[in-house]
Formats: C-alpha cells, structure tokens, sequence
C-alpha cells in the first residue's frame, strides 16, 4: 500500500498495466454490474443540471426509464446509482455504430453542452475506492473485471503503460494534482532497481 495523506493506495495501481479496448469490450463496463454507477452525494446536483442537455442524447428506451425511475436511484449495497435497463445497461448509456457502448452524459461533454464529464466512479474504472467507516480514509484499489477486462490488461501490457498513468485524468479530478504528482514519484522511486 501507497498512503498519502488519508488515501491508501493499492500497490497493483502503480505495479499493474491496463489500457481500454473498447473494440474488444464493447464498454461492457456500462452493461455489466451489480446496479447502476456509484453517484457521490455533490454528483447528484451536477446531474440534476447536466440532465436536459443529455437527454437528448439517449434513446427512447432509456427516456423512458428515466421517466419511471427517476435520474438516479437508491441501492442498499452501493448507495445512489444510475439506474438500469433490466438491471443491465446503465440508462445513460448510448451506442455507437460499432457497437459499443458509451457514456451519453461524457458524449455531451465531449462535445461541449455540459461541463460535467460523468461519474467519478465511471471515469476511474477499474479503480474503485472505498471508505473507511469513519469516512476519514480512502481505500483506492484496481479490480478489473476477469473476464471483461482482459483485453484491456493484454493492451496495456503491451504498451507498457501503468494503471496509474492510464487513468491520470481521472486521479487528478478526484484527488488533485499534487496527489498525483506524488503517487507518480513515489511508482519512479519503486520502479528503480534495488528500491
């Protein structure tokens, strides 16, 4: 484990390579799951703003579902989700013509009718984080799904490009700049010989 200041950082995010392939998973992370991406309290507010200009992004389906149940929806294991379609696909998901599924609300983002790009817990995949019960620490830990990840583990083992530096965007939204900074030094450090 990696700590800095009250984050507890797995040793496999900086050990550990993965890259996305999304021609090979489909975005399988957005159909595959227990319930609906994990929504943090202040994430409900930016949804509630961004959430007419990603309608319009969605299908009918997916209108429909969100007509019914609500934009995000309450579960006793993970607390406030999005919801799904048939406990499958995240209702906010779109698909492409390739087949793959995306992100409707980050589809607005990238083209610039919002300014929330998605959830945290969307945008770390496959980091997940979990609190203590004190809510004083975070736990960051890598769990890519067997079966639905492994291309992407084969890729970034082929590029060589660490978990950590792979989802930098993503770390630097949720815990600043200067974390990252110090978890990049500290993988350098560990990745020199007799470190």
């Amino acid at each position: 484990m990696i700590a800095i200041n009250n984050v507890l950082v797995s040793d496999e995010i900086i050990e550990d390579q993965f890259v996305c392939d999304l021609n090979k998973c489909k975005g399988g992370c957005c159909v595959d799951g227990d319930a609906g991406a994990p929504i943090a309290k202040a994430e409900r507010k930016h949804l509630d703003e961004v959430y007419d200009a990603v309608l319009t992004y969605l299908n009918q389906e997916s209108r429909d579902e969100l007509k019914r149940q609500g934009k995000y929806v309450y579960d006793k294991e993970f607390g406030w989700v999005t919801p799904t379609i048939d406990s499958k696909v995240c209702v906010y998901g779109i698909v492409d013509k390739k087949g793959i599924v995306k992100c409707g609300i980050e589809q607005a983002y990238n083209d610039g009718k919002v300014s929330w790009k998605k959830p945290i817990s969307c945008h770390l995949f496959p980091i997940r984080i979990q609190q203590s019960r004190d809510k004083k620490t975070d736990y960051v830990n890598y769990e890519p799904r067997e079966d639905l990840c492994s291309a992407a583990c084969t890729l970034g083992k082929q590029l060589k490009i660490p978990v950590y530096v792979f989802l930098k965007e993503a770390l630097v939204r949720k815990y600043g700049t200067e974390f990252y900074e110090t978890l990049e030094a500290t993988a350098k450090h560990l990745d020199k010989p007799g470190s």
